[in-house]
């Protein structure tokens, strides 16, 4: 029997999580992150939006402001700490410290938790195999997603070489998998 699913590939153009485009390769589905436009560009973000542009990016890094709403706000607090996150067009909003929870006490940060919109609980670890950098997994611990930078010793041709993959059974996540995935490299980023 062949599996006819295909995974999600979204290259991540730029490879920062303060700003990127993610475009699925086989032309599904088109996100990105960006700082608002009167937020400055350097120092900790205050402020990330998370969009579906609907469409792909150019080869080039795409500066137009995008003409959507966002579909996520994540604002941070002063000097890169956590501050909420909103999903817009529902009345969700809470911290993000209670978003993505630590999965114990005296754990560590970089392996944290989330309920999803589907109700299903869902779990970000840091370089918990060699093969990503963050994997996450849900409740019988499948891999759902994972997210890989290069490495800077290998070659790109036409393409980053950054992927964001989501399986395609979480697809409607997508948005969810991605904000979760945007908080967890800040924290990593910030030692919080």
């Amino acid at each position: 029997m062949i599996n006819k699913a295909l995974p999600y590939y979204l290259e991540d153009r730029s490879g920062l999580y303060t700003g990127s485009d993610f475009d699925d390769i086989y032309d599904r589905l088109f996100l990105r992150v960006a700082r608002p436009s009167a937020s400055p560009t350097d120092g900790p973000p205050t402020a990330l939006m998370i969009y579906n542009v609907g469409r792909r990016s150019s080869n080039q890094r795409d500066y137009r402001p995008v003409q959507r709403e966002p579909a996520v706000a994540l604002e941070f607090g002063s000097n890169g700490t956590l501050g909420r996150i909103s999903f817009m067009g529902t009345s969700m909003s809470l911290p993000m410290n209670q978003y993505l929870k630590k999965i114990s006490l005296f754990g560590g940060s970089l392996v944290r938790k989330f309920e999803a919109s589907n109700g299903e609980e869902y779990r970000w670890t840091y370089k918990s195999d060699s093969e990503h950098e963050w994997s996450c997994t849900d409740s019988r611990n499948y891999i759902v997603a994972h997210y890989s930078l290069k490495p800077p010793n290998k070659p790109a041709f036409r393409t980053s070489g950054n992927v964001l993959t989501i399986n395609e059974a979480h697809a409607s996540l997508a948005i969810e998998l991605l904000a979760s995935l945007t908080i967890m490299r800040h924290i990593a980023a910030y030692h919080l």
